[in-house]
């Protein structure tokens, strides 16, 4: 494990099985991904990008090969382990949003920090806290399908900051959103990383993302094709 890195891979590998045919997603990726990234991972379709970032998540489990997270190897955990690591160390920004809808825009963004145990109190005061430097305030008490689609994944960017996780996993956050509302949630998530020191690791083909990412990692065919910083 390097000293520096947050999240490092060692000659990850998945693969999915259908009954007896089986498809490679990943094929020996080695990465380091450190604090205070900006970085993507483009590719194809089928390149394997949203299998990498599940893998990095904790979300399923590689074939073969290692993830260590902040030192721990992800493959020693048991399921509640994993699923205590994913509540304290990693932010989701997914596609769909994925809000609650019975609950409101503040209910949503503090509800990771319901799950920590953090009290009432604590967790209300720093979720508009979050809700304020995002600029959404004003829709604390709305419930999601009140809000626009912009709106709505801005709150899904407060929920995965809110609690100061070490790393945000991303995966097409702005594929459900036109280019001025993709623009707007970009420069956010910017000034996130800038001024909050909050890394970012995306899986997207948004030019319009790439374009501002100081990292680009690219796959193809489950393979890193480049990584270079921009």
């Amino acid at each position: 494990m390097s000293n520096d890195a947050l999240i490092q891979t060692v000659a990850l590998e998945k693969t999915y099985r259908t009954g007896s045919v089986e498809t490679p997603a990943l094929n020996g990726v080695d990465l380091e991904l450190h604090a205070r990234e900006f970085t993507a991972v483009a590719g194809p379709s089928g390149s394997g990008k949203s299998t990498l970032l599940h893998l990095l998540g904790g979300l399923d489990r590689p074939s073969s090969g290692e993830i260590f997270l902040e030192g721990t190897a992800m493959s020693g955990l048991s399921k509640d382990q994993l699923s205590r690591l994913r509540l304290t160390n990693i932010g989701f920004v997914f596609q769909a949003y994925n809000l609650i809808p019975v609950l409101t825009v503040l209910e949503n963004t503090a509800f990771v920090l319901e799950l920590q145990g953090i009290v009432r109190s604590e967790r209300i005061e720093r979720a508009r806290k979050i809700l304020g430097e995002l600029g959404i305030e004003e829709y604390a008490d709305q419930y999601p399908n009140r809000i626009s689609g912009g709106e709505q994944q801005r709150v899904a960017v407060a929920r995965a900051v809110v609690s100061d996780p070490s790393i945000v996993l991303a995966d097409e956050p702005t594929a459900n959103l036109d280019t001025t509302t993709s623009l707007d949630l970009i420069d956010l998530m910017r000034r996130l990383n800038s001024e909050k020191g909050a890394t970012f690791f995306f899986a997207t083909h948004d030019n319009r993302l790439l374009d501002r990412v100081n990292r680009l990692i690219t796959l193809v065919d489950g393979e890193v094709a480049n990584d270079e910083l921009r």
